[in-house]
């Protein structure tokens, strides 16, 4: 039978099995589990700090999450190859973005979750970058939830311009806000914007 998968499911499935070893050495405190939807095929949106960040999510969610990484880094030995079949998807930089967007849509249409983070890159510590207006185009051609989700101390353990992860040494504290859904009619910097002050305020 066709694997319909985007992502490996061998690979998933040994990362499903060391989760709980993974949230112990990177101490994650997570609220909120019980607002993630008993089915595949949503948005996950949260803030960004660290290149911790996305396997801290998928440490925390019920399903596999499919993160946008910007191209480069799929040209990385072992590191892109890995990204590759976590599921990430490729964006290039300075560009529209359409391929990428494109992407996104059909796996959502195919209930993968997506990983999104409003603010395009890493934010000093303390701080939030103002949102793409992407996001919310993302958010309005999908119809799917949106998952709000808070992150704090991934800047901590594996902090800009580090090599490698300080572990042990800080806690990560995860908050997953509930659901949200958004009217047609609404513009794609407005969407950007409400996911973005609802995931400063959880």
């Amino acid at each position: 039978m066709k694997n319909n998968k985007y992502y490996s499911e061998f690979g998933y499935k040994i990362w499903f099995k060391l989760k709980p070893f993974v949230r112990a050495l990177l101490r994650i405190k997570a609220e909120g589990l019980e607002n993630f939807p008993s089915k595949s095929g949503f948005i996950i949106a949260a803030n960004h700090r660290s290149h911790l960040d996305p396997p801290v999510i998928n440490t925390i969610s019920p399903f596999p999450v499919m993160f946008m990484a910007k191209k480069e880094l799929f040209e990385v030995p072992v590191f892109g190859k890995f990204i590759e079949k976590a599921g990430a998807i490729p964006v290039e930089r300075g560009k529209k973005g359409t391929k990428s967007l494109i992407k996104a849509l059909e796996l959502l249409k195919t209930n993968h979750t997506i990983g999104i983070f409003p603010e395009g890159t890493r934010a000093d510590p303390g701080e939030y970058l103002k949102p793409q207006a992407g996001v919310g185009l993302l958010v309005s051609k999908a119809k799917v939830p949106v998952v709000p989700v808070k992150i704090e101390g991934t800047d901590k353990v594996f902090p800009k311009g580090a090599k490698f992860p300080k572990l042990l040494t800080s806690p990560i504290e995860v908050k997953v806000g509930k659901p949200l859904n958004f009217d047609d009619d609404l513009k794609y910097e407005d969407i950007s914007n409400e996911i973005m002050e609802v995931i400063k305020k959880l």
